[in-house]
């Protein structure tokens, strides 16, 4: 399961490199619609992260949110509110789509997903070197 998990946590660390670099550099709507496009595809990454540390840990989670609910819930992942937030701003991207909402999800990202997944994901990485 450590293989699964640190090539889980490898995809996600960079998945999280390039939505930063892609946040630093936006500067229009195209690019505003770029970095959510990446942010929904780190996301993905992210919960699925949760899932093989709660695997590894005995126990299950059949989707994005009983995942961070457990995790939470475990005490194997921060933010678990940030966390609900973003799940929700992640659907709302993949259903609904406007101008406002754009604006706001980018803000969201940049002024917290961001910061939350990257200490997510150093509490995973502590969890995986603890394990070795």
């Amino acid at each position: 399961m450590s293989d699964e998990l640190t090539y889980s946590l490898t995809k996600l660390k960079a998945a999280l490199q390039r939505l930063k670099d892609a946040v630093g550099r936006a500067s229009d709507d195209l690019d505003r619609d770029g970095v959510i496009q990446r942010f929904e595809f780190t996301f993905e990454l992210f919960w699925k992260a949760i899932r093989y540390v709660l695997e590894h840990e005995g126990f299950g989670c059949m989707g994005p949110r009983s995942c961070i609910k457990e995790g939470t819930k475990r005490g194997l992942v921060a933010d678990g509110e940030i966390l609900l937030d973003m799940l929700e701003d992640r659907n709302r991207t993949s259903h609904i789509y406007d101008e406002a909402t754009a604006a706001e999800i980018f803000q969201r990202i940049r002024e917290q997903y961001i910061g939350s997944m990257e200490r997510n994901n150093e509490l995973f990485t502590e969890y995986l070197a603890s394990e070795g």
